[in-house]
């Protein structure tokens, strides 16, 4: 079960996708748990026949899991909603605009009808784009064999994966089944050496089932498909010219893929607040290099570089110019090569000249330089997460509790579990200070006490009152925070829509004679209106895009890490 502001969240973007029935069908869901078709009927006091329809629609997009109930023993099918999955529609815009800019516009259509429909085989997918293309004037970007070739691409670099029979089953019921398979495995009593044991064969086994499904998205060509040998030997073809998309395979898009765009351009955000384009322009080749090996948000660094590769890929003159003006040259005789200046930004990036563990957690990469200035290179997702996901909480802390609530949440980060009078003397306020506003950054479960008692008898009397960054604590209510601002702002957008003023106006300026000469047509008055409606509708996109970052940071980034303490 989701709590409130997830529940109001995912409601409405069922509601704003789908419509209020299936709305309904999903707010009982989240709100009552996993059930079966006769209680969803019961409880939403709809037909029957109605709730399957919903729910086979709602099954198509993965947005619910179904199962057989077999803790009671009836083998009854029951039904769960997958709350990552609904909050992943809000990002469906970026994923098609990143597909355009990697593939084309070929690799757009496909993504976005691949998330209008669910999942889809091969054939569908090209059928129904190339009638699209067929209706409209011919194109060179949309040819059914660029749509081909757009497809085996999207395939081959996993930005669609094959949906099969175990992607419908709850990872957790599929956990849980494995860890009593494997403790049933178990003679007596189990220690906790057994326990961690099978906890790490069910991660394997986990692990291998998505290795093995992530396979049967391509197939190996006919043999009266395949060139001649010779042929074969001569052009020196990869492996991968002699497989096509299967076309029995349903895929889905997979958004761990496109996930790693987007935390990778906060990566390159983040280089260039702290530093400037020059050293985002490195970390941005360095993984651009890397990007086919990158395969989840999860990895905690990239594959190992080396500064030859890096230099190879900024060789143009404008790459140059970029890095030596984001450095200081002492000589004005001799400029610095871009050689020179790469390992410049290596060594600053890593924080060559602070090798301590303040100097290590800010880091971006991982240097290890060995003589002539040769190594290899490593960007640290996980350190730089942690990072992101601390300026997140620092900037909360910062809204709401002032500068001074900053100083005592980084003191707290920084030295782990303090008394008030530690904390008044460490951050130079008085006690009389210190204690409202621990008070108040309680309340907002940003900090959280807890007792030492001095004695067995756990008199309050007689007991240390430390305070402390829980962290898990306080970044589930950041998190709660940002789903009600997200779902504020869905309402408040959906609100000014409604307004009957500018519903009249949008339906004069459809109308095919007014829609000739719109600017001619309309009153002063509705232009007012139209314009104050499109910059209210700016407003909300780019504060729902801010509060969206937000939400990556602490959801995704945060899942590589676990949390910010080690």
């Amino acid at each position: 079960m989701a709590d409130l502001h997830t529940t109001n969240l995912c409601a409405e973007i069922i509601s704003t996708h789908f419509g209020p029935l299936a709305s309904k069908v999903a707010s009982i869901l989240l709100s009552r748990g996993r059930l079966t078709l006769p209680q969803l009927a019961r409880f939403t006091s709809l037909k029957p026949r109605l709730v399957r329809n919903i729910l086979l629609v709602l099954i198509q997009q993965n947005i619910v899991w179904h199962a057989n109930s077999e803790t009671d023993g009836s083998g009854e099918e029951v039904l769960e909603f997958n709350v990552d999955e609904c909050l992943m529609r809000l990002h469906f815009g970026a994923f098609v605009y990143q597909a355009e800019e990697l593939f084309g516009v070929a690799g757009g259509e496909i993504i976005q009808l691949v998330l209008d429909h669910g999942k889809l085989t091969s054939p569908r997918i090209l059928q129904s784009l190339n009638a699209a293309a067929t209706s409209f004037l011919p194109s060179e970007d949309k040819t059914p064999v660029v749509y081909s070739q757009a497809l085996y691409k999207l395939v081959s670099l996993r930005y669609l994966k094959p949906s099969t029979v175990s992607s419908h089953i709850s990872p957790r019921d599929k956990r849980i089944q494995y860890e009593a398979e494997e403790k049933a495995k178990i003679s007596g009593f189990p220690t906790s050496k057994q326990l961690r044991e099978a906890k790490e064969t069910v991660d394997a086994r986990l692990k291998m089932e998505e290795a093995e499904a992530e396979k049967i998205g391509l197939k190996r060509k006919a043999k009266s498909q395949l060139p001649s040998t010779k042929k074969r030997k001569a052009s020196s073809t990869k492996e991968d010219d002699d497989t096509v998309v299967d076309e029995t395979v349903y895929f889905r898009v997979n958004f761990d893929k496109f996930n790693i765009h987007t935390r990778n351009a906060l990566i390159e955000k983040a280089v260039q607040e702290r530093y400037n384009p020059g050293a985002a322009l490195v970390v941005r080749a360095i993984l651009k290099i890397t990007e086919e090996t990158q395969h989840s948000v999860a990895d905690s660094r990239s594959d190992p570089l080396s500064v030859s590769n890096i230099i190879l890929h900024l060789n143009s003159e404008e790459d140059e110019e970029t890095l030596t003006s984001g450095l200081i040259q002492f000589s004005s005789h001799k400029s610095m090569s871009a050689g020179s200046c790469v390992k410049e930004y290596l060594g600053i990036l890593s924080s060559a000249d602070n090798p301590t563990p303040t100097g290590r957690a800010g880091a971006f990469l991982e240097f290890s330089s060995k003589g002539g200035g040769s190594g290899k290179v490593q960007v640290l997702f996980d350190v730089v997460a942690r990072r992101l996901k601390r300026q997140v909480l620092e900037g909360v802390t910062r809204e709401r509790h002032g500068l001074e609530g900053v100083r005592v949440v980084r003191l707290l980060m920084d030295t782990g579990k303090l008394d008030e009078k530690q904390i008044s003397k460490n951050v130079m306020m008085p006690l009389k200070d210190v204690r409202p506003l621990l008070s108040a950054l309680s309340a907002s479960s940003l900090v959280s006490i807890i007792e030492v008692p001095k004695s067995a008898d756990r008199n309050p009397t007689r007991m240390f009152y430390l305070w402390q960054v829980d962290i898990p604590k306080a970044f589930s209510h950041i998190l709660n925070v940002l789903y009600k601002t997200l779902y504020n702002i869905s309402a408040r957008r959906q609100a000014e829509r409604e307004d009957p003023t500018l519903v009249a106006v949008l339906n004069k300026r459809e109308r095919s004679d007014v829609s000739v000469d719109v600017e001619g047509l309309l009153s002063q008055h509705e232009k007012e209106v139209l314009k104050a409606w499109e910059e209210k509708e700016q407003k909300l996109s780019i504060l729902e895009g801010r509060v969206g970052e937000s939400v990556f940071i602490v959801r995704e980034l945060g899942r590589a890490v676990g949390s910010l303490e080690d």
